[in-house]
C-alpha cells in the first residue's frame, strides 16, 4: 500500500480520484501543465507499484481506477506535516490554519462548531 505520495504522485492522483478513474491522456488534460506522455505514464506505473492505483486496458490505452481513498493518504500526509513541521502539536498547527486572513468567519464558526462537538463526545 502506499506509505507516501510524492507531488507530483499527488497531482495525478487528484484527477483519478476526482474523475473515479483516468487514462495517461485524461490525467495530461486535467493538468493542463507542460508534461511529457511519458511523463504521467512513468508515474501512474510508479503509483500502481505502490499499491495506489489499478488498470485495466481499455483499446489502446489502459485506464488507471484509485485503489486508496484520498483520505488514506491525507491522513498520513497530514501526520507527516504534524510531525515533522509542528513538531506534533496539533494546537500550533490549528492556531496555524485559522490565523490565516483568507478563512472566512462562516468557516471560522463551522471550525468552532466542530470543535465543540468534538468536547462534548469527549466529556460524555
Amino acid at each position: 500500500m502506499a506509505t507516501h505520495l510524492t507531488n507530483r504522485e499527488l497531482d495525478v492522483m487528484s484527477v483519478v480520484w476526482e474523475n473515479g478513474s483516468a487514462t495517461v491522456a485524461e490525467v495530461l488534460d486535467s493538468l493542463g501543465e507542460d508534461l511529457a506522455y511519458t511523463t504521467v505514464l512513468t508515474i501512474l506505473r510508479t503509483l500502481e507499484a505502490k499499491g495506489a492505483v489499478r488498470h485495466r486496458v481499455e483499446g489502446k490505452a489502459h485506464r488507471y481506477y484509485p485503489k486508496i481513498r484520498p483520505t488514506k493518504i491525507g491522513d498520513k500526509s497530514l501526520k507527516r506535516l504534524l510531525d515533522k513541521v509542528y513538531q506534533g502539536s496539533r494546537e500550533v498547527l490549528i492556531a496555524r490554519l485559522v490565523s490565516d486572513r483568507d478563512v472566512s468567519v462562516e468557516e471560522l464558526k463551522r471550525i468552532r462548531s466542530l470543535l465543540d462537538e468534538r468536547l462534548e463526545e469527549l466529556d460524555q
